[in-house]
């Protein structure tokens, strides 16, 4: 206990929303954030899960433009405000404890059916090696880790290489994504057979880089492929 103490002192336990730090014993979000958590809601997009304006409606208009061959996304938050400054932090601040809270938000939301899928392997998306080696992590790969606990399935991280350092995407439309990120992942040598997979990120904007990862894991034989991340962009 007095070991916990120290270290949690040393090195304290931050809200992953507002960063202010938390009590000792208490890893989780602020109460005064979690009012401003903002879930997808439904009607969402029967394909990446994103909210749609009709209950009508099957798909978005960015899947009906741009088909994808995944099964299904399963996304937790919408991609603004602290959440949106929370993945920054994550991604490039070495925030790593904030992948439990991540996992957490997707099974508040998705749990119930995730549990349901008889998924083989969880993969995460592959960053390219040097940028790995610059950050040190993969942050979808920690996300992934604790989604393996929640739900029992194994993770294979190296299981799809990003064999390309592709140019940034946020400067590209949603068909120049796609054509920027063909062929930029493989599939790693000696790997397990897995028929249904959970692919892992934490963010989803276009759905350029799941059907990217989708793809190159169709070519290695892989029947079905979902998808999960942390938060989904309104549109590109």
């Amino acid at each position: 206990m007095i070991g916990e103490r120290i270290i949690d002192i040393v090195f304290p336990v931050r809200c992953p929303l507002c960063g202010e730090v938390r009590p000792f014993g208490d890893a989780g979000v602020c109460i005064e954030c979690e009012k401003e958590l903002s879930y997808v809601k439904e009607p969402t997009c029967l394909k990446c899960g994103k909210t749609i304006e009709s209950s009508l409606d099957e798909y978005c208009a960015d899947c009906m433009r741009l088909p994808k061959s995944f099964e299904k996304c399963f996304p937790a938050f919408n991609y603004e405000g602290q959440i949106k400054d929370s993945l920054y932090e994550f991604k490039y601040k070495n925030q790593r404890g904030y992948a439990g809270f991540y996992c957490e938000g997707i099974m508040k939301r998705h749990g119930k059916e995730l549990k349901t899928i008889p998924f083989d392997g969880i993969v995460p998306v592959p960053v390219h090696p040097h940028k790995k080696r610059i950050r040190g992590y993969n942050q979808a790969e920690l996300i992934a880790n604790q989604l393996s606990k929640a739900i029992n399935v194994p993770v294979y991280p190296d299981y799809l290489v990003r064999s390309e350092d592709t140019n940034p995407q946020k400067e590209l439309d949603d068909r120049e994504r796609m054509k920027n990120l063909k062929n930029a992942f493989i599939i790693s040598e000696n790997v397990v057979k897995l028929n249904t997979v959970l692919l892992v990120d934490d963010i989803y904007t276009s759905g350029a880089t799941m059907e990217a990862c989708t793809e190159a894991l169709f070519k290695a034989g892989v029947s079905k492929a979902y998808c999960t991340s942390v938060a989904i962009g309104r549109g590109y």
